[in-house]
């Protein structure tokens, strides 16, 4: 077995410090207005495809613009990417900039897709 690289150690370290959440919970609190849906992917995967209702605010542009899209730090975010690990960073990174309840999707739009949960283009 291979040992883990930087980054994984990085995610891993990330994940010990913030709540992951399922790709149907995740729906269910979208759909409800009980949490926002905020895709960090870069642009051109968000074109191919995201989860319907979503937010697109990629990871490298988050941190400067959430407090525009998103002013309350106590609204509930829920980050997702392709399959878990930027968004675990992201959710690490939304924390300490104080927000309150932010969640990462468990397995990004992989299992989201796999959950057979509704995508949308635009």
């Amino acid at each position: 077995m291979s040992q883990p690289n930087r980054f994984q150690k990085l995610v891993a370290q990330a994940k010990q410090h913030i709540t992951e959440i399922s790709p149907t919970d995740a729906l269910n609190q979208a759909e409800g207005g009980e949490a926002v849906l905020i895709d960090v992917r870069e642009e051109n995967d968000w074109r191919e495809g995201h989860a319907k209702g979503a937010k697109h605010l990629s990871r490298g542009v988050i941190e400067l613009e959430i407090e525009e899209q998103i002013p309350d730090v106590k609204t509930s975010i829920i980050c997702y990417c392709g399959g878990g690990s930027r968004s675990a960073l992201v959710a690490e990174s939304l924390q300490k900039m104080g927000y309150e309840n932010v969640r990462s999707l468990a397995g990004g739009m992989r299992a989201w897709k796999e959950a057979g949960l509704a995508s949308a283009k635009d």
